[in-house]
């Protein structure tokens, strides 16, 4: 996830406790047995299982409806075009989020309390930090490859291939991965924050807070990729409607060439896929990037909320392929199928 908190900030044993009667009557603990440990969230039971299902469904439907594009992909050749190699490793990196980051900060949303210890919540906020940054340059790169396609065609396959994809994508998986992990485990981006997270922390959390200077980071580069992406699909529709006013006049043996509708097809589509991305990750971005300014005063509860609606992005793209993308549609269909009832199709796919 971005470079910000995605953690609550338990109240400190010392506060939340005046005797241990009190504690053993009211208050829950994560660990019980340490004076310092954070206090466990109030839940009622059918509330605690109602959130458990349904936050375990969403990572169900995160990991294997990436995994179902990353097959298809694999696949079927007619889908193994440089486009669908970015979209490939998108839905690599929301797999990855769904099995490696989101099981875990369900635990800790519902319970309100980090089992793991600090070497692995140092990890896993490193992990979330590097697929969303990943993500993000994904979806930057998606926008580019949909330019050149669009509004240069004739140099487009001799620029885009398969190779020069793989090349940028590499370099996509290695910065990220290694700049969140460096602001991670340097500490260099809570400079300054050493007295406010000594009197805060407690065993049980899972803390990482970001000063005021990289606390508007991550949103100033979120905005601009946002804006950089934005402008250029829409410039992308604008090219592609002169295109499709000039090929509405051509007629190729009576037919229509499919070729632009196509490039358009897949053009609104990823653009569909950059809204959801921007409009989920969004608010909180926004909220992290103010948070410093207020002192860190804020609820759980409001963080839980953004940053499972952010998570709830890496859920919809298998869905919006499916509903928007033909080529998708069919190689799915193929797949569960074949997964379900052993059901192979006897003619090849064709894709539109």
């Amino acid at each position: 996830m971005s470079p910000v908190n995605h953690s609550h900030i338990q109240p400190h044993y010392s506060d939340v406790m005046t005797s241990n009667e009190t504690q053993t009557e009211n208050i829950l603990l994560c660990y019980p047995l340490l004076s310092n440990s954070c206090q466990k969230l109030h839940r009622l039971a059918v509330v605690q299982v109602g959130l458990y299902v349904f936050l375990l469904l969403m990572i169900l439907t995160t990991v294997f409806g990436n995994l179902l594009i990353i097959i298809s992909i694999s696949h079927f050749k007619h889908l193994q075009s440089p486009t669908h190699l970015i979209v490939q490793s998108l839905a690599a990196c929301d797999c990855l989020m769904g099995s490696l980051v989101m099981p875990y900060s369900m635990v800790r949303s519902v319970e309100g309390c980090w089992y793991l210890g600090d070497v692995v919540c140092k990890v896993h906020s490193s992990l979330d930090m590097t697929f969303c940054i990943s993500s993000l340059l994904h979806l930057g790169l998606i926008s580019v490859d949909r330019y050149w396609a669009i509004c240069d065609p004739l140099r487009y396959r001799i620029r885009v291939t398969n190779n020069t994809v793989t090349v940028f994508i590499i370099f996509i998986w290695l910065f990220s991965f290694v700049y969140s992990f460096s602001i991670v485990f340097s500490g260099i981006a809570s400079v300054g924050l050493e007295m406010f997270l000594l009197q805060t922390y407690c065993v049980g959390s899972c803390v990482l807070l970001f000063n005021k200077e990289w606390g508007l980071c991550p949103i100033l580069t979120f905005f601009l990729l946002g804006t950089v992406m934005s402008s250029l699909y829409m410039k992308i529709f604008h090219v592609a409607r002169k295109h499709a006013k000039v090929m509405s006049e051509r007629v190729t043996g009576g037919l229509k060439n499919p070729n632009s509708a196509r490039e358009r097809k897949a053009a609104k589509t990823l653009a569909i896929v950059m809204g959801v991305f921007l409009f989920c990750w969004l608010p909180y971005f926004s909220f992290t990037a103010l948070y410093p300014f207020f002192n860190f005063l804020s609820s759980a509860e409001v963080f839980d909320v953004l940053f499972w609606f952010a998570y709830f992005n890496s859920s919809c793209n298998p869905v919006i392929y499916g509903f928007f993308y033909p080529c998708f549609q069919k190689a799915f269909k193929t797949l569960l199928s074949t997964c379900t009832f052993g059901v192979r199709n006897a003619n090849p796919l064709t894709f539109e």
